[in-house]
């Protein structure tokens, strides 16, 4: 059993990081008999799953739907995991339409720039 500085530490994430995991129902700890927050130590590789997840982007509703499928070290996770990927596409597919839009916008930003430019020139 560790306390959550321990756990912070191991996992690489800071404590308010643990207790907003705690928050979103993403993780639980036990309390020790002072009321600590304890954790055992398969708890290391699920917070690291979490903040992986959420670094990639996506949200802690998303990370929640499947964090049974997390932090397991199991090399076959459970059928219902194969879903995770349809959210990563799923996100996937979202941020490429938004990288198309804003490329737009910068085309037509670049356009008037240049535009201007070439009016102020003469």
């Amino acid at each position: 059993m560790m306390r959550i500085g321990e756990l912070a530490r191991c996992a690489g994430v800071s404590t308010r990081a643990l207790r907003y995991y705690e928050e979103q129902g993403l993780i639980s700890a036990a309390r020790d008999h002072n009321g600590y927050r304890v954790y055992d130590s398969d708890a290391v590789l699920l917070v690291r799953d979490i903040a992986r997840l959420l670094h990639a982007g996506l949200s802690s509703e998303d990370v929640l739907r499947f964090v049974h499928c997390l932090g397991t070290g199991d090399p076959e996770p459970p059928k219902d995991c194969v879903a995770l990927l349809r959210t990563f596409s799923e996100r996937l597919g979202a941020l490429d339409e938004r990288i198309a839009a804003l490329t737009e916008t910068r085309g037509r930003l670049a356009a008037e720039t240049d535009r201007l430019a070439k009016i102020l020139e003469d």
